[in-house]
Parts: C-alpha cells; structure tokens; sequence
C-alpha cells in the first residue's frame, strides 16, 4: 500500500485516505459556487435563446402581415395599394350632410351630388404640407378615370378659419391645377358650418395662425352614388431633412391608381 502516497494526499499519520477537517469544509463551497457559475450560464443562455426567438418570430410576423389583404377590398385594387393607402371599407353609413359654397361661389350639397361617386377630402388652402400631394394624386386619379371621369366627383372641405374666402379657395384650385378636373369642388362655408362638417367626419382641426399650415386629419371617404360612405383611406407624406413635405414619386402614382380604381370600382352599375 502505498501510504506515503495517501499521506501526502491526506494528512498526517493515522488519518490516511481522509482529508483534513478544513478540507472538507471547503470542497462543498467550491462545489456551491460552480452549480451559482453554471446556473447563472443556463440563465443567460436561456435568456439570449428566448430573445433570439422573440426576434424571429416578430420578424416572421412583420413579414407575413406585410402581405395580408385586409378584407371587403375590391378584386382591382392590389394588396400593397390597400395597404399604402390603409384603406378600409364603412359597411351602410350614411355621409353626413352638408351645404357649402364652391370656388366658383356655387351653392353645393351632398344630396346634389347624388348620383355621382364622390371622393372627399379635407384641405387647408394654405398648406404646403400633405395637401399640395393629395391635390396631385387627385389630378392623377382623374386622368386615370377613363370612360368613369364624368360619374366621379372630386371635392374638399376647407379646414383653415383664417382663409376661408371663395377666393382662397379658387387660387389655391389653380395653383395645384385642382380646376382641370371638370367636376372639382373646394367648398368653404360660415366657420360654424365648418365646424359642424369636421365633426360628423370625425376630422380634428386645430388651428395654429393665420401664417401657418392648420393641424388636421388628412382623410379621403369614398361615397357612393346613393350617398352611402364605402371606404375610408389615409393619406400620408414624408418629409426631407430640411422639413419639405414629398412623396416618392412612385407612391403618389400608387396613391393616384388606387383612387382612379376603387372610384371605377364604384361607379359600376353593380355598386
């Protein structure tokens, strides 16, 4: 037996083969504070593992409902179009009425338009911001009507208490070549009844200075021939380091074609 050995390894003589008393306090300290080491590894892992997943799945997600098509959208309307547009329909609800002056000072109701598909916007007459895009797309979607130009009409409600004129709203009409769409309407009123208007279509408004573009909902409702809302879009613009409102040319004609369609859309006898 080699006991010089089990000496050298244990302690001294006649406790060979057995570690010291401190020896063995020790051992099991060093033992405990391995399992802390490995256990607080397995934490991480399973930490870093969890967000790994939550990434892949949120990336999986973000790209399958970039293609979902959101429903009740017409067949000639593309689903990145709807979406772009964050169109959506309004299942029966009747349009609100209202009674304003055009820039040409004609008298205009909705009811005077029944029989027509009427695309419906909000503008500020003063804005060099989002509503400058919208009135191209506007122009845009005209030109692209066709044979259903003469059953679509194209008109705004002015949403800015400091230019509210007839005038205004007839050289803002020509600066944006609002006017080559024949049936064209910018129609401003008594600030009361445009108060009225913004609020039964839900459209906020808050009014800054008479120098500055008005704060408001940029929305298009599409109205149908009998004067029932159809479909709601939101239009959208971004913006240059400096500050200046564009759009990427490529997304006003999306922008343009998707109104041009779901007007069409409507103006079928069908609709």
């Amino acid at each position: 037996m080699r006991i010089a050995g089990a000496r050298q390894h244990g302690g001294p003589a006649g406790t060979a083969g057995q570690p010291p008393p401190e020896a063995s306090a020790r051992r099991p300290a060093r033992g405990r504070g391995t399992w802390i080491i490995l256990g607080l590894v397995a934490v991480l892992l399973a930490g870093v593992t969890a967000a790994a997943t939550y990434m892949f799945v949120s990336q999986r997600n973000a790209s399958t409902g970039a293609g979902l098509r959101p429903s009740g959208i017409p067949a000639n309307i593309s689903t990145s179009t709807a979406n772009l547009m964050q169109l959506s329909p309004i299942p029966g609800v009747r349009a609100p009425a209202f009674r304003f002056t055009d820039q040409h000072g004609h008298t205009m109701t909705l009811a005077s338009l029944r029989g027509k598909i009427v695309v419906l916007e909000f503008m500020d007459p003063h804005c060099t911001d989002i509503c400058p895009i919208v009135s191209q797309e506007f122009v845009d979607a005209y030109h692209l009507l066709g044979a259903q130009a003469s059953k679509v009409v194209f008109a705004a409600i002015n949403v800015n208490r400091y230019h509210a004129t007839v005038q205004d709203m007839a050289a803002y009409s020509t600066a944006r070549q609002l006017n080559t769409i024949p049936d064209w309407h910018f129609l401003t009123g008594p600030l009361p009844a445009l108060r009225t208007a913004w609020r039964d279509y839900n459209i906020l408004v808050e009014p800054t200075s008479p120098n500055t573009d008005i704060i408001h909902s940029s929305v298009v409702y599409f109205i149908d021939a009998k004067g029932t809302e159809r479909f709601l879009a939101s239009p959208m613009v971004d913006h240059t380091a400096g500050g200046t409102a564009y759009l990427p040319l490529a997304q006003v004609s999306d922008w343009a074609g998707g109104i041009a369609r779901l007007a069409e859309d409507l103006a079928r006898p069908a609709n």
